[in-house]
């Protein structure tokens, strides 16, 4: 029997490495399950959950042009197994969720910092509102760099004084 993507195989474990286990099936196909496709739960060791020589029952789930082919035993699990659990698999548990709050929108954003975005005068144009904002930039600025040449941090670690 030609094995076909979808066909159920048996068939023994040859070997293990750290990405998944090789499978000689039944016919004499060799194939490989990816550690991803062992099991729904997360499984940290392979060894812990399949032995060389173990007779296992897998999915075809591809076969390459070069003719490797790709098991699965995750896609054979029945859904009431998820519920039983096992020493060596670690099940992702999930926190009931909170119910959400109401969507409030926040205020209005009028200023940044203490900056007046209105100009002063009442017909006052952007330019000015511009060069205003320029200024009051500069100043802050200049206050910082004072600040950090007399060895004071935005980080409040003394400037590396000690």
């Amino acid at each position: 029997m030609a094995l076909t993507v979808g066909s159920i195989v048996n068939g023994k474990v040859t070997g293990i490495t750290n990405f998944g286990a090789f499978v000689e099936t039944e016919d004499g196909s060799k194939g490989m399950i990816h550690i991803s496709e062992i099991s729904r739960f997360y499984v940290e060791d392979i060894k812990s959950v399949l032995k060389v020589g173990q007779a296992v029952t897998a999915k075809v789930i591809s076969i390459a042009d070069d003719g490797k082919i790709a098991l699965s035993l995750k896609q054979l699990e029945q859904a009431d197994e998820g519920k039983k659990s096992s020493p060596n698999r670690k099940q992702r548990t999930r926190e009931p969720q909170k119910p959400r709050k109401k969507y409030e929108p926040a205020p209005p954003v009028t200023s940044p910092g203490n900056f007046e975005w209105q100009s002063s005068s009442p017909g006052g144009s952007f330019e000015d509102m511009m060069s205003k904002f320029k200024r009051t930039s500069e100043d802050k600025m200049s206050d910082l760099k004072r600040g950090e040449s007399r060895g004071y941090s935005r980080r409040g670690n003394g400037g590396g004084r000690k």
